[in-house]
């Protein structure tokens, strides 16, 4: 089962993103608020997610700086981008997003994406 790792500061969207995730069939293993949470708990993973959803404005640590810490702790994890900041599309893709999804977003898009990555997964492995 694929695992995805949530990291928002708004906690009405983490519920959201929780509830169609998991009714689509994907295992949640936590979830942050900030940047920096999402680092100590991505650090302290024994098995690390394979899918982080990743906002960019929230407090502590934004989203692109958690994003460089976490992949460069392990590259493997693919990364999904989320933010209403669009300006920072090309700045995520070339850190290292795998995809960008500017808020609001349509579900259905996300679970696309999320489909898309897993067959991705399952040819690397």
């Amino acid at each position: 089962m694929v695992k995805i790792f949530i990291v928002d500061d708004d906690q009405s969207l983490q519920k959201l993103y929780t509830l169609i995730l998991k009714e689509a069939g994907f295992e949640i293993i936590d979830t942050a608020f900030n940047g920096k949470i999402a680092v100590e708990k991505f650090n302290n993973f024994e098995e690390k997610p394979d899918i982080i959803l990743m906002d960019h404005l929230m407090p502590v640590k934004n989203g692109l700086d958690a994003m460089a810490e976490i992949l460069q702790i392990n590259n493997h994890t693919k990364v999904i981008f989320a933010s209403a900041d669009i300006t920072i599309k090309q700045k995520a893709i070339a850190l290292g997003a795998c995809a960008f999804l500017d808020k609001p977003f349509n579900l259905r898009k996300l679970l696309v994406i999320i489909q898309k990555i897993c067959e991705e997964l399952v040819l690397e492995n």
